[in-house]
């Protein structure tokens, strides 16, 4: 059942502040003199704009929320264990400020870091030194990593957490949705919901992530196709230099994953970003099936101004999902002036997934 009204508190940007302003980038509709370099690269690059931003939810302070009228407290609930996934060139602190919120609301909460990510994050040496020349050659052990690895991470936090006692619930980012589809195909019986926020469901006619980005309504997206460092297909990742001071590759990338948030809370995700992800696992095959994944009470969390994860593809593959389980569909909830990061002040996004029926 679709949930129309808007997002929980207004916006924080503020023009006043807006260094990096809103610049020329590559997106799905527009054309460009570099038009060979877009056509073989977009399918590499398209998948970096649903980076889940590793301070994306942290952007503001979850309020703790307490009149009846809204599913808060144990008493509503019950304990609970939420494994939350990230996205692409991200890591579990993403999770911080909904994290710490359902925490405090008596849940067990685990942030997963997929390989290499986060606590064990790569960092090239040239990305420290900002030696752009090294940077476009320099090696990553990302390379080798598959989407099989993702989810082999995430199935067994979700084992772990499922022996602690508790219905488990299952929550992914952007790139994070595609480990979400594989661990509710592995483990079905283990999971009480699934939830994909502003996240990639890939479906039986986009079955993997660059698939679903190729698509029309994928083509509708922000590619940071120029920002590319390297090559993807030598280095067998997809590079992205966050720490440039091109102030028109800032642009882009602000306007990627946070039109709407200040400078300040821009310069902060950048922080948390790294600069590798595999390209093999943007490959890889996600597609729940009927029987397993289909079984699960699902949730999608829509942001309306995503740049990154296009609502025309988000609702695409809410309605892929639905035809392959009409009588399990997805319960979807609008959040219309949001971007990819989800709206500025995310009490809202934390409350329905506290309150996410099992």
């Amino acid at each position: 059942m679709a949930d129309k009204g808007n997002s929980g508190g207004a916006h924080a940007a503020d023009s006043s502040t807006d260094t990096y302003g809103t610049a020329p980038y590559s997106s799905g509709s527009s054309g460009s003199s570099a038009l060979s370099r877009r056509h073989a690269l977009r399918r590499l690059a398209a998948t970096a704009g649903g980076a889940a931003l590793a301070v994306g939810v942290g952007a503001g302070a979850a309020r703790a929320v307490t009149d009846t009228g809204r599913t808060t407290g144990r008493t509503r609930t019950g304990v609970r264990t939420y494994v939350l996934v990230h996205g692409t060139h991200s890591a579990g602190a993403f999770w911080t400020a909904m994290g710490r919120e359902l925490a405090l609301r008596g849940h067990r909460v685990v942030a997963v870091d997929q390989p290499l990510h986060g606590t064990e994050r790569f960092i090239p040496a040239a990305y420290q030194t900002q030696d752009l020349r090294a940077l476009a050659t320099e090696p990553s052990p990302v390379a080798a990593l598959t989407l099989d690895d993702f989810e082999r991470r995430v199935t067994g936090a979700v084992r772990r957490a499922a022996r602690l006692g508790g219905p488990v619930v299952l929550v992914g980012h952007s790139m994070g949705g595609a480990s979400v589809s594989r661990v509710a195909d592995a483990v079905p019986e283990l999971l009480a919901h699934i939830c994909y926020m502003a996240a990639f469901c890939p479906s039986r006619s986009m079955p993997s992530l660059n698939a679903c980005t190729a698509s029309p309504e994928g083509q509708r997206a922000i590619s940071p196709v120029e920002q590319i460092v390297g090559d993807p297909e030598k280095l067998g990742v997809l590079r992205l230099n966050w720490r440039t001071a091109d102030r028109r590759d800032l642009a882009v990338f602000k306007e990627m994953i946070c039109a709407d948030h200040t400078d300040a809370e821009f310069l902060r995700v950048m922080e948390g970003m790294q600069t590798d992800e595999s390209m093999t696992a943007y490959a890889g095959r996600a597609v729940g099936r009927a029987g397993t994944w289909g079984r699960i009470p699902r949730t999608y969390l829509r942001f309306g101004k995503d740049r990154t994860v296009s609502t025309e593809l988000q609702d695409r593959m809410i309605a892929e999902a639905d035809e392959l389980t009409p009588d399990n569909r997805f319960m979807v909830h609008n959040f219309p002036n949001a971007g990819h990061l989800g709206p500025p002040d995310p009490t809202r996004v934390t409350d329905l997934v506290h309150g996410l029926p099992l």
